[in-house]
């Protein structure tokens, strides 16, 4: 199926039956998986590339922040059709745990009803909320490896240790400034940054009982599930809170909207 947008009376059109050459947004087909989040991330439709940016959003906010989605058969159907794709690639009654980030859109919640159609009765929700400002923390030691560390063809070292301590500096000045910000704007300016991948502590567990699930379900399956993914960020960090308290689940991510070029080098 797919979706085109009509630039005269500025709407979607929704043909749940036909993929189209002047199709803004398709449902995946063998390119389902893609080598993202540790080879485990699946998403149900992917943008054309001819596409440009304000269509884009347009589409987003649309399926996002529909005040009605509940009453809109073509945006139900919309999701249903990807829940039902996910389901033939990874069975959904084998899984125990949903894992969603806070969301100011009723996609996920949606989807959450909709995949109960498949799971056990067993299956549980649990939310991740965005933290404080104060709480984010950046990796120093994952950072010195990666790069501060780094040597020369000839084996010297890339960096002097007076220009290691003025980029940690650096570092410590961008930390202080973030911690007086609120969550959204941080959120805008770390999205692109090269640092973005140290930011640690985005979000936290919306209740101590969420916490305490995590850390006790050993050996089960785990969907990690979002709306629209775009730089990714939002799933690294989920899948970072989950790691710290358990690395023994089988984790899969999905998302509504995603994108073929998001590489397991975004962890």
């Amino acid at each position: 199926m797919g979706v085109t947008f009509d630039s005269t009376k500025q709407t979607f059109v929704f043909d749940f039956e036909h993929d189209g050459m002047d199709d803004i947004v398709t449902l995946t087909g063998n390119g389902y998986q893609v080598e993202a989040f540790g080879k485990c991330f699946y998403y149900g439709y992917e943008f054309s590339d001819q596409v440009d940016g304000s269509v884009r959003s347009a589409f987003i906010k649309h399926v996002k922040f529909n005040d009605d989605l509940q009453n809109n058969p073509d945006l139900t159907h919309f999701i249903k059709k990807a829940i039902d794709n996910l389901n033939r690639q990874i069975n959904l009654y084998d899984y125990n745990l949903v894992v969603m980030p806070e969301s100011s859109s009723k996609v996920n919640q949606y989807m959450l009803r909709y995949i109960y159609r498949f799971a056990q009765p067993m299956l549980r929700k649990m939310e991740l909320v965005k933290a404080l400002p104060a709480s984010i923390s950046f990796d120093m030691d994952g950072y010195e490896q990666s790069y501060l560390d780094d040597v020369l063809e000839n084996g010297r070292p890339r960096y002097t240790q007076a220009q290691k301590e003025e980029v940690k500096q650096s570092i410590q000045t961008m930390l202080d400034l973030i911690h007086q910000k609120d969550y959204f704007t941080i959120a805008k300016d770390v999205r692109k940054s090269r640092f973005r991948p140290y930011m640690m502590n985005f979000l936290k567990f919306a209740t101590e009982q969420d916490e305490q699930l995590c850390a006790t379900i050993r050996n089960q399956n785990i969907l990690v599930m979002d709306d629209v993914t775009t730089s990714g960020s939002t799933l690294n960090e989920v899948l970072r809170v989950l790691r710290i308290l358990n690395e023994d689940n089988d984790v899969t991510v999905f998302s509504l909207i995603g994108r073929k070029d998001l590489m397991a080098e975004t962890m």
